[in-house]
């Protein structure tokens, strides 16, 4: 396929940066290749919407209704991301090569970057950073499976994959190199890159030493795992209220 085949298949959701594979994911670097050839291919041209006016390269979705996705004025989506039916996104916006599932919200100044897959019924809560890599190629994106909830200014980049119906607290962030910390049982278990599903997260630090002396680094406590009883839709209150936060 041409580059511009690709964006359009990328578009209407029939090809993936990232797609599950088994008990994983799996990359497709040539895709995301594409979309960094469509960046160079394209020439920086006017577009206007409504009272907005805009100059890139990229141009923005259309046909929402057909698609049967709720936008919110002034959210944004690019042409080359691919949002399925249901989605709703509030004022915010969704970089090409993302890939955003069914019934997921996208709240208030949440950002979706290039190439992140986020699956079905998730909840990306006001403020949330969701980072965008496209490469080196084979980079693995940012994932957030089924179910998961991102609460109010969290921060996840670098490849950081969000097990399914992952609960993560206000203000918590993640890259390749933060430390997330499974303290539930009687010795601490780490994670690195990785949020295990249906594990309750909430912003931590710990103490490390240096020259000029003991300061406490950023990481994420795994503080509980969701409850079994408690419906897909519960609130972030009530999840953390189960852990007595």
């Amino acid at each position: 396929m041409s580059t511009d085949d690709v964006i359009a298949a990328l578009d209407r959701g029939e090809v993936r940066v990232a797609e599950p594979d088994g008990d994983g994911w799996k990359v497709n670097a040539d895709v995301q290749a594409a979309i960094l050839d469509y960046f160079r291919e394209r020439q920086m041209e006017p577009e206007e919407v409504g009272p907005f006016a805009y100059h890139d390269k990229i141009p923005l979705k259309t046909n929402y209704d057909e698609l049967g996705v709720r936008v919110v004025p002034p959210a944004t989506a690019r042409f080359g991301a691919f949002l399925a039916r249901g989605v709703v996104l509030m004022p915010s916006y969704v970089n090409i090569g993302a890939w955003v599932g069914p019934n997921t919200m996208v709240d208030t100044w949440a950002t979706v970057g290039s190439g992140a897959q986020i699956g079905a019924n998730v909840h990306l809560a006001g403020g949330v950073g969701i980072g965008g890599v496209l490469e080196p190629a084979g980079a693995q994106p940012v994932i957030v499976e089924d179910g998961a909830f991102l609460g109010s200014r969290c921060i996840v980049v670098e490849g950081v994959r969000i097990g399914r119906e992952a609960v993560l607290a206000p203000n918590v962030t993640l890259t390749a190199s933060v430390p997330i910390i499974d303290v539930t049982g009687h010795e601490p278990v780490e994670h690195r890159g990785y949020v295990p599903p249906r594990s309750v997260v909430v912003p931590g630090t710990r103490p490390k030493e240096f020259p000029a002396g003991t300061y406490h680094l950023s990481c994420a406590l795994i503080i509980g795992r969701r409850n079994e009883s408690t419906d897909l839709k519960t609130s972030l209150n009530d999840a953390l209220r189960d852990h007595s936060i």
